[in-house]
Formats: structure tokens, sequence, C-alpha cells
């Protein structure tokens, strides 16, 4: 009875201690699976694993953040991580864009060596997760970044293709002037420079004189002679790095070409503006003086010495001032004001004055706006023109003197048919003077008022076809009467040059009328 107790009680213990130990494996298991977060790296993943969330970079494996570093590209890591992807797979934006709707894609590389690279992206939990897996990798090799070693191949790779195919000379030189690196181009270019029998050597031929390129010389244009006489022009910009330097050599061969063809356009205007009668002053966009012919020197009287020290435009006018070569004015303050409204007048393209100068000359002085600001000042004499002008308007206020002396009354008209001149007896006798009045005056109109001050006659329709046929014309003889009854004598000749004179002379009560003094002497002489 006692070993049935015993063995009772040895049972119950161990059902309870069985008990106890599995509460606390419970418990143990629950805590560990507490302290243990889930996250998207837990699962057994080979390659960079990148974690997103929307374009921030929230996570990263190691060999991801090494293929980031690695990249040079500016920008976020989604930027950077991009610019690497890109090359390697075709439209990779646009297949991104359907991850939202798909909850995850698998790409596949479409370029570069060996196997394709494989991009898996999931979208979890409003998070991004790519994972980008080089099937090459060895997963045994401790140690070893393989996805960052393809990347820096890869770019070096690029590198050096972009190098070798790059139209430009590239070289680097050590510090004794040794070339020893060269780019294909620099190496084609030192095989025209050495010809055919000749071979390249070990350290590579120097092309070009060293001398400014070890000073640091930026921009340096030099040139190169080929085998056979021909003749290149490079720009060198060199880089120093230590003891060595980087040297670029672009081709300059057509800015040297548009050079020389400046340099000759600048010398044939140069000619030209030598001999021109017009002065001609060029002004910079400061309004410095840049360019100048002699017959500026002529005109103004400035010394050489002073225009070629390149003065502004306000003291070449004030050398003028001194030299009587402007006109004098009354407020030496307002005067400095017009140059300065000539200026802006000029450089507007609307300053156009002729100048009375003290010394009896006239000068004619034209401002014009050039590309770039720059501004053209030009004088020209014009005193000969004035004075012909002058005499040609004295000859004719005197020929209308004259004319306005005469009794009878006389019109000039065009061969268009345009009154260019009449006389004062011609306005007292039809009452008006047409030549004062801004109406259009022709032979039209002034017949039209002729015929309503006369009787009727068809003298002033054959006038008008007299005028019109400028061929054969003789002079022609005829009479006509006013209204208020006074005759009076008419007479029609042609001009030179195809004028036509019409006069008109009112005759005396008692006067025998001139057209049969004109039929009796010729019957007297018949």
């Amino acid at each position: 009875m006692s070993m049935d107790w015993l063995l009772a009680t040895l049972m119950v213990m161990t059902a309870l201690m069985a008990a106890a130990l599995g509460s606390t494996g419970i418990v143990l298991v629950e805590r560990h699976l507490r302290k243990t977060p889930v996250s998207l790296f837990t699962e057994a993943t080979t390659g960079a694993v990148f974690l997103f969330d929307g374009e921030v970079l929230i996570d990263s494996t190691p060999s991801a953040r090494a293929l980031i570093s690695t990249n040079q590209t500016r920008g976020t890591p989604l930027v950077k991580l991009k610019s690497f992807l890109s090359s390697h797979f075709a439209d990779l934006d646009e297949q991104l864009l359907r991850l939202p709707h798909e909850g995850a894609l698998t790409l596949a590389s479409t370029s570069g060596p060996g196997q394709p690279l494989l991009l898996m992206a999931e979208l979890r939990g409003g998070l991004t997760k790519l994972v980008l897996i080089d099937p090459e990798q060895d997963d045994h090799v401790t140690g070893h970044d393989a996805m960052s070693q393809r990347a820096l191949v890869e770019e070096l790779d690029l590198l050096r293709t972009t190098m070798a195919k790059a139209p430009i000379l590239i070289w680097r030189e050590a510090g004794n002037g040794d070339v020893t690196w060269a780019n294909a181009a620099y190496l084609l270019r030192a095989g025209d420079v050495l010809g055919p029998s000749q071979d390249l050597t070990w350290p590579l031929t120097r092309l070009f004189e060293r001398t400014a390129i070890a000073q640091g010389s930026s921009g340096q244009r030099q040139k190169l002679v080929l085998f056979g006489g021909k003749t290149h022009w490079y720009d060198l910009i060199s880089s120093g790095e230590g003891e060595t330097r980087l040297v670029f050599a672009l081709p300059a061969d057509a800015a040297v070409q548009a050079e020389l063809a400046l340099r000759d356009f600048m010398q044939t205007l140069t000619k030209t503006f030598a001999h021109l009668h017009v002065g001609l002053a060029i002004f910079d966009q400061q309004r410095q003086l840049q360019l100048f012919n002699p017959a500026l020197l002529d005109l103004t009287g400035l010394p050489v010495d002073f225009l070629s020290m390149r003065p502004s435009l306000l003291s070449v006018l004030d050398a003028m001032r001194d030299r009587n070569m402007v006109p004098e004015p009354k407020d030496y303050r307002d005067w400095r004001r017009q140059l300065v409204d000539m200026e802006k007048a000029a450089a507007s393209g609307l300053y156009e004055e002729t100048w009375s100068l003290p010394g009896g000359q006239t000068y004619r002085v034209v401002g014009r706006p050039h590309p770039n600001g720059a501004l053209a000042l030009m004088i020209e004499d014009i005193s000969g023109e004035m004075l012909r002008t002058r005499r040609y308007r004295a000859d004719l206020e005197l020929g209308q003197s004259v004319i306005d002396e005469l009794s009878e009354a006389i019109a000039v008209f065009s061969p268009a048919g345009q009154l260019v001149m009449s006389n004062a007896a011609y306005a007292g006798l039809w009452g008006n003077d047409p030549l004062a009045t801004l109406g259009d005056a022709n032979l039209r109109n002034q017949c039209a008022d002729w015929r309503k001050l006369c009787a009727p006659s068809t003298i002033w329709a054959d006038l008008e076809d007299y005028a019109l046929n400028t061929a054969d014309r003789a002079m022609w003889r005829a009479e006509a009467r006013l209204l208020d009854g006074r005759l009076f004598d008419c007479r029609f000749a042609p001009l030179a040059g195809g004028f036509t004179l019409t006069a008109f002379q009112l005759r005396d009560a008692n006067a025998t009328p001139k057209s049969l003094i004109s039929d009796e002497a010729d019957r007297r002489t018949a």
C-alpha cells in the first residue's frame, strides 16, 4: 500500500515538472520572437538588396551600399542606382511603373559581357524592395563583392572605350617631359608626323613644345607640321597632377581660319575706311574709341596720338569743342546734357543733325547703333553741298523775282501736268496764288478754274491735249474773255524737258488784238 502511494507521488511530481518545463519553453520562445522583428532581409536572398520608401533609401545590404558609393553620379541614392541600372536594363522607368499593378517584377539585363544581371522588384507594405543579382557571383569567396567589382570593371571598360574614340589628342607627361601615355588620336597624329618610314618609340614622340605646358598655361595655341608640310593648329589645355601632367589638344583649324578671314576682312575695311571722305569713329559698348579713319583727323583736327589712346565719346566731343569743331553752346552744362542725349539717340538709331560751325563749315553728323551695343559716329563735310543749295535757292528766288515783275500772267506746268511756277500777275488775274496753298495744283484743276471765270471756249480742252502731247509741239496763241467782259490774249509754248508755258495778257480797250496784228503781218508777207 505504501509502495502505491510512493509511486503515485512520483508520477504527480514528474507531471508537474514536465508542465513547468513546457511553460518555461513557451515563454522563452515567445520572448525570442518578440526580440527578433520581422524584416525584409530575413529571407535568404543573395545579391545587392535596396529598400526604398518612395525615393528615400531606408535600408540596404553592404554590397548595395558599395555599389552606390562607386557611382560618381550626383544625386540621391535612387538617382545613382537608376543611372547604373539604365545602362543594363532597357526602359527601366517604364518597367517599374508596372510594379504598383503587378506587385513584383523580374527583369534581365540586355547588355554587358557574361551572364545577364537579374533585377527583382517587389512592392510590400508600401516599401519597394529591389534585389540585384549577378549569376556569376561566387558566394563561397568571403570578403569579395562581385557586384561592385563588376560595376568598376564596366566603368573601366567604358572609360577605355571613350578615351580610345575621343577625337581630341590626350596624353600624360612625366616630370621630365616624357610622354608616358597617349590615346589613339595622339598615336595616329604621331604617325602622321613621323611619316611612313619611321616607327613609334618609347617614350612616345613629343608633338608639341613643352615650355608653356610645363608652366601650366591654359588655352595655348600651337602649330603642328605633319610629314609632307601640312599644318594643323591645336589649343592646349593642361592639368597638373603631382609631378605628372595631363594635357588635352583641341583642334583649332576652324578657329584659326576664321581669325585669318576676320583679319583679312578688317584689313579690307581699314583700307576702305582710309579712302572715305566721311570721318568715321566706332565706339565700343563702354563708349571707348576703337576704330577711326584718316578723314576723321582732317575733319576734326584731333591729333592721332590722342585718338590712339582710345578716349571716350565725351572726351572726343570735348576735344572737338576746344578746337571749335562743334556748334558753340550758350550753356556748357546744357551742352554736356545734349551730348548725353545725342549718345542715347545714336544708340537707338535716331540721331542725325547738321552742325553749323563757327568757322563757316557745315557738318552732317550721324550716329548709328551697331551690334553688341557699339556706336558708329559719322561726320561729313557738306559745306560745298550747302553752298550749292544756297546758290540754287538764291537763283530760284531771283528767277521768281524776275517773273513777278512781268505784267504777263505766267504759269509753268511739268510733263505730268503739275504746276511748278507762277508769278504775281497770274495770282492777280485769276484771283488766287496756287503755289501759296497746300492743294495739289495741276493743269486739270487750273483749267477747271479758268472755265468758271471765262466765257465758254474750246481753248482749255485744246490746252490739255497740247500739254499731254510733248512731241513736235509749236507755240500757239488764242484769245479769251472773262465773265466781266475783259479780253485777254493767251500764249502757249513748249519748254525744255516737256514743260509747258502758259501766259495770259489783259488787252487794253483801245489796243489791237495781237492775233489780228499777226494775221495782218502774214497777209503783207504773202
